[in-house]
């Protein structure tokens, strides 16, 4: 065992050189790559670099993207998006690990962007930013119109040529980028800076216009990013979105007050043609003037049909003054009419009155008749109380000599059953007993004992037929005298007890 063993030609390498060489050769390998996998374990670490791994069905990668390029990737990073990623490959001898260092990401596939862009509309639908109560009408005839739009495109032509056509109005253009890196950036920047426009200096919108050309998914992203959306929902300002083509949608369409099918259709949907406005107006006037001139006709019209249905203002004077005559003239013979008339009703009045000496003597006869008449019931009266009362006390005398035997007969009745009621109270006393021999013995409280209350010194009294003697239990006393007999009640009592 001790037998040296025999050399290896093999080369041997400590761990830092052997580590050393695996980065080597897994970075100059691998330089230069693009994955394909879902992101999962996604973290944003506080020093803005982010951590992350890509994975598919059957093997799982770390990544790493640093801050610098973090900020140039266009996408925000999620769980379970599906990216593609490029970048290249290292290693961590500390830890024998190997991640890759992502220096670009894009969403894999058209698919992947409309799962991301439905779910980010569900999240901003659920917090209410696409509700309609929210939205504003526009204005009918807008002093300023403020565009967001690229300033070297064909959108921006289009517009100040429709307006051109349909009516001129003031424009201001905020330019920024309609896609790629920072544009949703710009744009809600440019959404931001128009609603914040200060009262003296520049004049502020009173409706804007975000447009863009069509395009493809990819291209019409960045009005589909979160800021950009929360911008336009934020306006105080009415905001028409105009972002592709009629079949395309986004996001921001849904947030806006209202949605054009194309950039040139919004110009449509800000002002109103021109020459059709002049000519409505030229339209109304004319309606105004001619039902103007037809509203005078008919009040003239009416005016000469009620003049003829007027009579002759002399003749109305003439028959007036006809019936005043008249009624003067009546009037100065109604007031003798009237006194000749009320004299006669006062002469048929005094007709029908008596003289008073007649009444006086009418009254006095009927008087005297009552008097005679009231006398005589009087005495009728008390001829008729005087009778009744006879025969009452008549009828008195007859009940009390019928009473008074039997009110006899009563107490004789109650004396013998009061004297029974004695006899047989008598004969339930115990003294009878007491006339036989036997006695009573009761203790210093006067209540009946037995032989168990027989104790030693204790003081009883004794009653037997002539008296009661006091006694001490198991004492020689001498004989006392006896005592009187106890009357009727005392019996009573003794017996109750």
């Amino acid at each position: 065992m001790n037998e040296p063993r025999p050399a290896s030609n093999v080369p041997e390498f400590s761990v830092a050189e052997l580590s050393g060489a695996l980065k080597r050769t897994v970075e100059e390998t691998f330089a230069h790559v693009r994955v394909r996998g879902e992101i999962s374990g996604f973290k944003r670490h506080s020093s803005g670099h982010l951590y992350f791994a890509l994975k598919d069905a059957e093997a799982v990668l770390d990544a790493v993207c640093w801050r610098g390029q973090a900020a140039k990737l266009g996408i925000n990073p999620e769980d379970g998006m599906e990216v593609i990623a490029t970048g290249r490959l290292t290693t961590y001898p500390g830890r024998s690990k190997y991640q890759m260092v992502v220096e670009r990401m894009e969403l894999a596939g058209q698919g992947a962007l409309l799962k991301l862009l439905e779910d980010r509309r569900r999240k901003l639908a659920a917090e209410g930013l696409f509700d309609q109560g929210r939205k504003r009408p526009i204005p009918f005839l807008p002093e300023i119109i403020g565009i967001v739009t690229s300033p070297t495109g064909a959108v921006i032509r289009d517009i100040l040529h429709r307006l051109a056509d349909r009516f001129p109005r003031r424009v201001l253009l905020w330019p920024v980028a309609v896609q790629g890196d920072g544009a949703a950036q710009q744009v809600a920047r440019a959404i931001a800076g128009f609603n914040t426009l200060p009262a003296n200096g520049v004049p502020r919108p009173d409706v804007l216009i975000v447009a863009r050309g069509g395009g493809s998914v990819e291209d019409l992203w960045a009005f589909n990013e979160e800021v950009v959306v929360r911008a336009a929902a934020a306006s105080a300002i009415p905001l028409i979105s105009a972002v592709g083509h009629e079949t395309d949608t986004t996001l921001i369409d849904f947030a806006s007050d209202l949605r054009a099918p194309t950039p040139t259709a919004a110009a449509e949907m800000a002002v109103p043609v021109r020459a059709e406005l002049v000519a409505t107006v030229a339209d109304c006037a004319a309606r105004l003037v001619g039902s103007t001139a037809r509203g005078l006709e008919d009040r003239r019209n009416r005016v000469q049909h009620l003049a003829r249905a007027l009579p002759n203002p002399r003749r109305v004077l003439d028959d007036a003054g006809l019936k005043l005559d008249d009624r003067a003239e009546r009037l100065k013979l109604a007031l003798p009419n009237l006194l000749h008339r009320r004299h006669a009703d006062l002469d048929r009045s005094a007709a029908q009155l008596r003289h008073p000496r007649e009444l006086l003597a009418a009254k006095t006869h009927q008087l005297d008749s009552l008097s005679t008449r009231l006398t005589h019931a009087i005495k009728s009266a008390l001829q008729a109380e005087k009778s009744r009362q006879e025969k009452h006390s008549l009828r008195l005398e007859q009940t009390g000599q019928r009473l008074a035997p039997a009110v006899t007969r009563l107490l004789a009745e109650q004396a013998r059953r009061l004297d029974a009621s004695a006899k047989l109270l008598e004969s339930y006393s115990y003294k009878n007993v007491l006339d036989r021999g036997f006695a009573v013995i009761r203790d210093d409280a006067g209540k009946l004992v037995s032989a168990a209350d027989a104790q030693a010194g204790a003081a009883w009294s004794i009653e037997f037929k002539d008296g009661t003697t006091d006694v001490v239990v198991g004492a020689n006393a001498p004989p006392a005298s006896p005592r009187p007999k106890k009357g009727k009640d005392d019996i009573r009592q003794g017996s109750l007890l």
